[in-house]
């Protein structure tokens, strides 16, 4: 596995930039440069992570494409297609977003978010993104959400089926769909049927972990890799058996300090398990 996350330190050159990622001994990384750069400062950061061995596992998109503000939605749209032609031109893995929310907050959870015309929707913008970009080597995906769809390992199946593109892949964030107590209680075999229905398709993963405390109705809080009740034992052979590149990034940290612990955390774990951490 390769391993990743953030960069919280500025940069404005790709010898900087090596040196970021070389002191958070990532292995994986998140696009470094934007859309609009020019080919040259893209290439520059691309000859500089093929001489390192790094790799561009996500480029991330983080817009709301189904907005209920036609012009805002018409905008994201449009950035998520140049964020796929970026992953497109960098070789990155993926290029991941959410599907998107029926309300004011983008990631928002509502109950429109699970209407049959808005999945439909989801389903024909998914279509037009990938379709617009014709991409070769990367593929848009769609991070699993508590509330919103993709948030099960059969929903995010169903959307590969209905929107039936080559280049729609699964960006895999198991810790997202813990969204209840059986889930959180019987994690190990959640995560296993993750692993297994979406595993021949996933292009990245996403690493936290989760605590549930003792409030009523439910309350499901992320934290940092090692500090709740996943078993990362059997999370770390699980990615494993996605060969050798697959990028897993830790996310949602504060500082540099934080992701080198997190990070640290995920790679010594894969090490007492006899994986190779590239």
């Amino acid at each position: 596995m390769r391993i990743g996350g953030d960069i919280k330190k500025p940069y404005d050159s790709p010898v900087q930039w090596l040196q970021r990622v070389k002191e958070l001994n990532y292995s994986a990384v998140h696009a470094p440069i934007g859309y609009d750069a020019p080919y040259e400062v893209k290439k520059a950061y691309m000859d500089c992570a093929r001489e390192n061995n790094i790799v561009i596992g996500e480029v991330g998109v983080w817009k709301n494409p189904i907005s209920l503000d036609e012009k805002e939605a018409k905008a994201n749209l449009e950035y998520c297609k140049e964020r796929l032609a970026l992953a497109e031109e960098l070789g990155a893995c993926c290029c991941v977003n959410i599907t998107g929310a029926r309300g004011e907050i983008w990631d928002g959870f509502y109950r429109e978010n699970y209407d049959e015309d808005v999945y439909a929707l989801i389903v024909d913008t998914t279509r037009d993104i990938i379709d617009s970009v014709k991409p070769k080597r990367t593929c848009y995906t769609l991070e699993p959400m508590p509330w919103m769809l993709p948030d099960s390992p059969d929903s995010y199946l169903k959307l590969i089926k209905d929107i039936d593109r080559k280049a729609f892949g699964v960006h895999l964030d198991f810790t997202n769909m813990i969204n209840s107590p059986i889930r959180f209680l019987k994690s190990d075999e959640f995560i296993e049927e993750c692993f297994t229905k979406l595993g021949p398709y996933t292009k990245s993963i996403h690493a936290k972990d989760v605590i549930m405390e003792k409030a009523f109705p439910c309350v499901i809080k992320e934290v940092m890799p090692g500090k709740g009740r996943l078993n990362y034992k059997k999370i770390v052979r699980l990615i494993d058996r996605l060969g050798e590149d697959i990028p897993v990034f830790a996310e949602h940290l504060d500082t540099h300090e934080e992701y080198t612990e997190a990070t640290s955390f995920i790679r010594a774990t894969a090490e007492k398990e006899g994986i190779r951490v590239l």
